[in-house]
């Protein structure tokens, strides 16, 4: 194929993402009390089970003072929940593209790193959303400079977090994925990952602190050791040595 031509099948490829994405959004944007009183808006009630777990007391009461606040901020969620509910056909798609350019041996090696790039990334949403983003609402709801200052937290800067927070650690936990990859490829060993093991963990504790900005010894380790769980697994679905990998 020349040039053009992989360029031509590029732009079918994100033809068809953007149709699927698209459908998804609509048939999504047709469910908004659960997409938001059931999901995003949770972790604003006490009820949540998390605050149940910790015993806190977690209130969160959103404001919108701009005019077309709200419908934007569906249209946007209803898009974002679409890319993640596609992110499997995403992922199909963009291995299709790429296969064709590798040797036999290598679509071997990647396509199982493709496979569990999906599993991977829906954990890290679970996570964000499950234990982090509870944890970041329960701090920044009662933190303040001064007793003179009220916080009144606006909808569209609460949307702003929860879709950094959660789709973040969508992407760091596709970091097993991308060293699986490495592996089979033979760019990367197990033996190099066991000697930098005190380097994650002081990259994984720094996360966690910048993550979880309370500092306390709950919530760093709440954020840490998934991450370093994350290391761990990449450590053990590396190859011994470069030569089994090629």
């Amino acid at each position: 194929m020349t040039f053009w031509d992989h360029l031509d099948a590029l732009r079918m490829v994100l033809i068809r993402l953007l149709l699927v994405v698209l459908t998804a959004s609509i048939v999504l944007f047709c469910f908004k009390d659960f997409i938001f009183d059931g999901l995003i808006l949770a972790p604003t009630r006490p009820d949540f089970f998390l605050y149940r777990l910790l015993g806190v007391d977690v209130s969160l009461n959103l404001v919108n003072i701009e005019v077309t606040a709200q419908f934007l901020i569906h249209m946007k969620v209803t898009f974002v929940c679409a890319l993640i509910a596609c992110f499997p056909y995403i992922v199909f798609e963009i291995w299709r593209f790429v296969a064709p350019a590798l040797y036999s041996h290598e679509k071997k090696a990647v396509r199982g790193a493709f496979l569990f790039a999906s599993v991977l990334f829906y954990a890290g949403l679970a996570v964000g959303y499950c234990v982090v983003l509870p944890l970041m609402v329960n701090f920044f709801q009662g933190y303040t400079v001064s007793q003179s200052v009220t916080n009144t937290i606006s909808l569209t800067s609460y949307m702003a977090t929860v879709t950094s927070t959660v789709l973040l650690f969508g992407v760091v936990f596709e970091f097993p994925t991308l060293i699986a990859a490495l592996s089979k490829l033979g760019v990367v060993t197990r033996s190099m990952l066991r000697r930098g093991w005190r380097v994650a963990v002081f990259v994984a504790v720094l996360l966690a602190a910048l993550i979880t900005p309370s500092g306390d010894p709950f919530s760093l380790c709440v954020v840490s050791v998934p991450l370093l769980l994350l290391y761990m697994l990449s450590i053990a679905i590396c190859k011994d040595k470069v030569e089994e990998a090629i």
